[in-house]
């Protein structure tokens, strides 16, 4: 049997499905195979606990939101050291892959990320002072391709200079380890000077970019009783942790540290942000960007869950006695 069709019949079907056409387009577009780069601090090796749980902890969360790596996106990662030319390097190469979002995990990464694209939307975790760096405009409007989460407010510089007293009460004097080469150093240096007054404790800066600085300011300020260590948050404490936690060892001084990575590794005490918890933070801002959120639209925010850890063991072997309201104020006892 013969079907025949009249024109206008015949226009009203081409018409409807030129109206399809573009809805399928679209739903192919999205559908596409997203790509997502990240650019990793620390240590530049993937089997480096601190950073792989970092890692697992934004790929679970991506997961948890529908983004699965080989399925609806690639996800290109790069471990560079923690050097300059490393750095921008693996920057320079993530860029040229044209990602549709890139994470950075840490400050050291911000500069050359930012120097090797303008425009490739950029979310952070773990980044100081994003404002005084010149990362972002503000923290409410970032402006330009870049927000995420910040590692502290400069305000928790003070609670360190607290936890020592309460911790080792007789510590008269602190060396405070900081990188004065980045604005977030200064900043923690200066609230740390003008909380220490009112605690009944003079403060010292030693910088912490060369091994051989920290080991001399160290074994110097150790000559004088009563003397404690405040290592405040830096890619260049994490870089020299080793030594650091050796020498405060080695010369018997209490010491407060900003990374809870410090105090598994033998230190005393540490508080700061959960970053493993920014890294779960951070994916939650990728997700949105990739469906169709703009950088310069997502407030850069402050971390929403801190951690006490203490190590009893080298409480112990420094001859403190932990006050019981402090343990019971711990996250993490190490014992």
């Amino acid at each position: 049997m013969t079907v025949t069709i009249g024109r206008r019949e015949l226009l009203a079907a081409l018409g409807g499905g030129a109206a399809a056409w573009p809805l399928a387009a679209r739903a192919q577009q999205d559908e596409r195979m997203r790509r997502i780069g990240v650019l990793m601090g620390g240590s530049g090796r993937a089997d480096d606990p601190d950073v792989k749980e970092r890692y697992s902890a934004f790929l679970e969360r991506l997961q948890q939101s529908g983004w699965i790596d080989g399925r609806n996106v690639r996800i290109e990662t790069r471990w560079p050291a923690e050097d300059a030319d490393s750095i921008r390097k693996y920057a320079v190469e993530l860029v040229a892959l044209a990602p549709d979002v890139i994470l950075a995990a840490g400050t050291s990464i911000m500069g050359p990320l930012l120097q090797a694209t303008r425009t490739i939307p950029i979310v952070f975790a773990g980044v100081a002072d994003p404002v005084g760096a010149g990362f972002v405009e503000s923290l409410a409007r970032p402006s330009g391709n870049a927000t995420g989460f910040m590692q502290f407010e400069y305000s928790l510089s003070a609670k360190w200079l607290e936890l020592l007293k309460q911790i080792a009460p007789a510590v008269t004097r602190a060396a405070i380890l900081r990188d004065p080469a980045v604005t977030s150093g200064v900043g923690q240096f200066a609230v740390i000077q003008s909380a220490a007054p009112s605690l009944g404790l003079d403060v010292s800066p030693i910088n912490v970019r060369i091994a051989g600085d920290i080991e001399r300011g160290v074994t110097a300020f150790a000559r004088y009783p009563n003397s404690g260590l405040i290592v405040t948050a830096s890619g260049q404490s994490a870089i020299h942790r080793d030594l650091i936690i050796k020498l405060a060892a080695q010369h018997k001084m209490p010491a407060v540290y900003a990374r809870r990575l410090f105090v598994t590794d033998g230190g005393l005490i540490s508080y700061g942000p959960d970053r493993v918890d920014l890294f779960r933070l951070a994916a939650g801002y990728v997700d949105r960007i990739l469906r169709g959120a703009k950088p310069a639209d997502l407030p850069v925010q402050a971390p929403t869950k801190y951690e006490l850890v203490i190590n009893l063991k080298t409480a112990k072997a420094l001859g403190l006695e932990v006050p019981p309201t402090l343990l019971a104020r711990a996250d993490e006892v190490i014992e």
